[in-house]
C-alpha cells in the first residue's frame, strides 16, 4: 500500500511514525511544513496539497484538530476528494462530527474509493506508544484490508458499525473522560485539603475500584504542576460540544457532561485551551473554599 498521512500535530506526529516505520509513508502534508522534518528527512515525501498526495496514495490518513480542517482537507478546492480516485482509502483518526464522517464516506464512495471514521483513545502516551484505543466505522466487507495498517499504530482495534459509528463511539469514551476527569480533580483537591501524602493516596486507590487511566496518567502530571498537553483543553470542548450536540439532537440530556463542559469553557477563558485536559484542577482548585 501507498500510505500518505495529513496532520503532525502532538498525536498525529508519533502515529505517522509508527506508520512509517512498519509500512513506510510515500508522502506526508500538514499546515505547519517545519513539523514534518523527522520524517522528511528520513526520506519520505512532501506534498503541497492534500490532493496532491491522493492523487499519489492507496491509503491516506488524516489526523487534524477541528470538524471545519476536516472539511477542508476533504472537500477543498485543493482536498483530498479533488484528487479521489477508485480504489482510495482515507482513514480520519480526528474525533469530529458523525454527519461529516457519513459525508465523506457517501463522497468518496460516489469516486469508488472507501472511508473509515476511526476516532482514537489514549492520548499523547497512547500515539507515542502505538497503544490507542481505535473506534472504527465504515464498510464492515472492507475492514480487513485496513487492520492491520490500524493495529501499527493502537492496541485495541474494535470496528463499531456503519460511518459515523466510530465517532459515536468516541463521543461515549468522551463522555466518560469528563465525568473522571473533574472526579480526579475533586480527589487530589480533597487529599491537599485533608493534609494527605498524595503519592502515598494514590497508591491505595489505583488499584481499587477508583483505578482508571486518568488517574494512572494524568494524576502524577497534576502533583508535578505537569500542564502541558498529552490532549489539548481547547480539543476537548470542542468533543463535548459535539456530544452536547448529538445528544440534543438524540432527545437525551446529559447534566453531568454539560458541567464539565462549563469547567473547561472557564479553563479556556483563563487562558488555558493549549494546556492539557489535567488543567482542569487549576479551575476547581481556584473555586476551592478557603480553609
Amino acid at each position: 500500500m501507498k500510505i500518505g498521512f495529513i496532520g503532525l500535530g502532538v498525536m498525529g506526529a508519533p502515529m505517522a511514525g509508527h506508520l512509517h516505520r512498519v509500512f513506510g509513508l510515500v508522502g506526508i502534508h500538514t499546515r505547519t511544513r517545519s513539523k514534518a522534518d523527522p520524517l522528511l528527512s528520513q526520506g519520505v515525501a512532501w506534498f503541497e496539497t492534500p490532493q496532491a498526495l491522493a492523487q499519489q496514495c492507496d491509503v491516506v490518513c488524516t489526523m487534524l484538530g477541528f470538524p471545519p480542517d476536516v472539511h477542508a482537507v476533504y472537500f477543498g478546492p485543493e482536498g483530498i476528494l479533488a484528487g479521489a480516485h477508485s480504489g482510495l482509502c482515507c482513514i480520519d483518526f480526528t474525533t469530529t462530527r458523525p454527519q461529516l464522517a457519513k459525508d465523506i464516506a457517501s463522497q468518496l464512495t460516489t469516486c469508488g474509493g472507501f472511508f473509515f471514521d476511526a476516532p482514537v483513545s489514549g492520548g499523547d502516551v497512547g500515539a507515542r506508544q502505538a497503544t490507542l484505543s481505535i473506534m472504527v466505522g465504515g464498510s464492515k466487507t472492507q475492514f480487513p484490508i485496513i487492520q492491520s495498517l490500524l493495529e501499527a499504530v493502537g492496541q485495541k482495534v474494535v470496528y463499531q458499525g456503519h460511518a459515523g459509528a466510530g465517532q459515536h463511539t468516541k463521543m461515549t469514551n468522551q463522555i466518560v473522560i469528563a465525568g473522571t476527569m473533574i472526579g480526579v480533580c475533586e480527589a487530589l483537591l480533597y487529599g491537599v485539603r485533608a493534609g494527605l501524602d498524595l503519592e502515598t493516596m494514590l497508591s491505595s486507590i489505583r488499584p481499587g475500584a477508583a483505578g482508571c487511566w486518568t488517574l494512572e496518567n494524568l494524576a502524577p502530571r497534576i502533583l508535578k504542576q505537569d500542564f502541558e498537553p498529552g490532549f489539548y483543553i481547547e480539543h476537548f470542548v470542542k468533543d463535548m460540544e459535539i456530544a452536547l450536540n448529538e445528544a440534543s439532537r438524540l432527545g437525551i440530556c446529559l447534566p453531568g457532561l454539560a458541567l464539565v463542559h462549563q469547567f473547561y469553557r472557564a479553563a479556556q477563558n483563563i487562558g488555558l485551551g493549549k494546556k492539557g485536559t489535567q488543567a482542569l484542577y487549576r479551575v476547581l482548585e481556584s473555586l476551592a473554599s478557603p480553609t
